[in-house]
């Protein structure tokens, strides 16, 4: 029978969010409940309380997670109550036709559970990007389940949900970072700093950090960055190129999602370098470029969906990484925190004060 369970809203544009009461449904077909141990509070989040991604409010927040499956729908062959999985918002069909092409990292299908959770009125949430977990428990399709092994702590492991995964596949699969490749990464927050780490685990020679932020940019150059740059006093298009012998960087990964670093980014590869956004741009934006420009140098410019990423693949890759010492994936836990805190980790990610903030039930 439904449960009711404890979870973290937003009502609407704007508004603060706040602990409900969530009415959990039995898994259907092809669906599982899994109890939630612990949460990163992202900032797709916080664009979900701004109305950054759409305006279906109420939103169930919280996506970057990791718990137990407690139950399983009909059909269900791939977890079963009991496995620890990290959950993951593109659970690929593998019958479309980029799965059919051997490409399911850009599946056009991927889908999310049947079901709506509600709140007790029976108002129907918006779970954000599928998953909603902020709360005690959730709702999600078994594909979006991915098994791990269970000696991971949770409050890490659930960081390759999002933007762990999205930073380090932004260097790894999608920019292709090879031994001896110079990088740049534009923006240090969470994905910024593990576009770092991956350009490290791919073999970089040097990678050069850049941000307004001189904590940040202390933080970046601790992930593994050799060079940083202050892009508040100085030119970053001028220091990559000073620093890569004046023809700029092999791979160049824009971590904000704004018009005038894309350009940055732009303008500070190398001749045939690849340019990757993995910042995530407002509809509003726009780009503007000398299409000659676009033409005349070459390369690529690369857009990277969640890193590019595999789940099956990618997601116990980088836990056996971890558990290795090869990769510290604790180092983005900022501080742990309980459902009621959210709000003010908001705050604190407004203020650039933490790397990642983690709720844990």
């Amino acid at each position: 029978m439904p449960q009711h369970v404890q979870g973290v809203i937003a009502p609407g544009r704007n508004e603060p969010v706040r602990v409900e009461t969530i009415v959990i449904p039995d898994p259907g077909p092809g669906e599982a409940v899994v109890k939630i141990q612990a949460c990163g509070v992202c900032h797709t989040d916080l664009h979900y309380k701004q109305g950054g991604i759409n305006d279906e409010f109420p939103f169930l927040l919280g996506h970057e997670a990791a718990g137990t499956v407690e139950s399983v729908g009909e059909g269900v062959t791939d977890v079963a109550p009991g496995d620890f999985v990290i959950l993951n918002w593109r659970a690929v069909c593998g019958t479309c036709r980029a799965c059919l092409r051997g490409r399911p990292w850009y599946c056009f299908d991927t889908h999310n559970a049947k079901q709506r959770m509600t709140l007790l009125d029976g108002t129907e949430l918006s779970p954000a990007l599928g998953i909603g977990a902020f709360a005690e428990k959730t709702l999600v399709a078994s594909g979006q389940c991915t098994k791990v092994d269970p000696a991971v702590a949770p409050e890490v492991a659930g960081l390759l949900g999002c933007g762990v995964m999205a930073g380090i596949g932004a260097a790894i699969n999608t920019g292709n970072v090879g031994r001896g490749d110079t990088v740049a990464v534009i923006g240090c927050g969470g994905v910024g700093d593990a576009a770092v780490v991956g350009s490290r685990l791919a073999g970089a020679a040097k990678i050069i950090a850049v941000d307004i932020d001189d904590r940040k940019l202390e933080t970046a150059r601790a992930m593994g960055a050799t060079h940083t740059v202050n892009s508040r006093s100085t030119d970053p298009v001028e220091a990559i190129r000073e620093l890569t012998g004046g023809f700029g960087a092999d791979v160049v990964i824009e971590a904000v999602g704004r018009p005038e670093t894309y350009q940055q980014a732009f303008y500070a590869r190398d001749l045939a370098g690849t340019v990757v956004l993995v910042g995530v741009p407002t509809p509003e934006m726009k780009l503007e470029l000398p299409l000659l420009d676009v033409f005349g140098r070459g390369g690529a410019l690369k857009s990277s969906w969640y890193g590019d990423c595999l789940p099956s693949r990618d997601f116990p890759m980088l836990v056996d990484l971890h558990q290795q010492g090869r990769i510290d994936l604790a180092a983005f836990v900022t501080e742990t925190i309980g459902l009621g805190e959210v709000e003010k980790a908001f705050a604190r990610m407004h203020e650039g004060d933490v790397l990642r903030s983690v709720v844990v039930l």
